[in-house]
């Protein structure tokens, strides 16, 4: 996320000590932090189908597959934060529009003609048309913005915390949130975010791990491990996991921060 500095105690999920961790820094620059393999839910790998070069130089937030097959991504830093679509087959970059400002750009969905696309701590939500990457309007929020997607009736976004919060498609009022639980314990910093058939896949910053969470009651049904993803040259200079998108059923489009690299993955259970 950002270079914002906070203590977080992540109780129950095998972390023991309270670590002091900074959203935007460098990943080399910040302590690693895991969750622990959960006990009562299935663990899954991401097996590698393909990969694809992405721009390392984007600090990705949000990514989603349009309609058309076309690919779009949202990034941030204060002052070169972007919306961009992208060559879903190449990685290439074929269009980008930069926020105004110095907004600092969060995740991205798409809701018909429209893509939402949140700010960090600037406390506005930006309405573009997807057509011809204008923007529309800022409409106010309340909170941080992180992650966002739509399951077809709402928008769902997360700002960091265990909560995932409901808001209108049209006016993005807040309609009410969800605290998210693994084994009975609190999830917290809840990132990138894609809805699939009615549930929520997030990124759990400054991890490897991805959660599919329920949103009726909050409740992690699936752990899935992606550490390992990027090799031993690919991963100097990149920072962390961040990019979500479905491209179907059973398959992902994976990347992070400052990654020289997408993969195409199937989520399946460790051999």
């Amino acid at each position: 996320m950002s270079l914002q500095h906070a203590v977080i105690r992540l109780a129950g999920l095998g972390l023991a000590a309270t670590l002091l961790v900074g959203c935007a820094a460098p990943a080399s620059t910040v302590v690693p932090k895991s969750l622990a393999p959960a006990r009562t839910v299935p663990t899954l790998h991401p097996k590698v189908l393909a990969e694809l070069p992405h721009d390392r130089t984007a600090f990705t937030q949000g990514l989603e597959l349009g309609p058309d097959g076309e690919l779009y991504e949202g990034t941030g830093r204060v002052g070169r934060s972007q919306l961009r679509e992208l060559d879903p087959k190449t990685g290439e970059l074929t269009r980008a529009v930069p926020l105004p400002g110095k907004l600092f750009g969060e995740g991205i969905t798409l809701v018909g003609d429209r893509i939402w696309q949140l700010t960090w701590k600037d406390g506005v939500a930006l309405e573009w048309d997807r057509a011809r990457f204008t923007l529309l309007r800022q409409v106010p929020m309340n909170g941080e913005g992180w992650g966002l997607c739509h399951d077809g009736d709402r928008l769902i976004r997360s700002d960091g915390t265990d909560r995932l919060r409901f808001h209108d498609p049209v006016s993005f009022a807040e309609t009410g949130s969800v605290a998210v639980t693994l084994d009975g314990a609190p999830v917290t910093e809840l990132n990138e975010l894609e809805c699939v058939d009615g549930q929520v896949w997030a990124n759990i910053w400054q991890t490897d791990r991805i959660v599919r969470i329920d949103p009726a009651d909050g409740v992690v049904t699936t752990v899935v491990d992606a550490g390992g993803l990027l090799s031993p040259d690919q991963r100097a200079g990149a920072d962390v996991l961040n990019g979500i998108a479905a491209l179907g059923p059973d398959e992902f489009l994976l990347t992070g921060k400052l990654w020289p690299t997408a993969f195409r993955v199937r989520f399946e259970p460790a051999s």
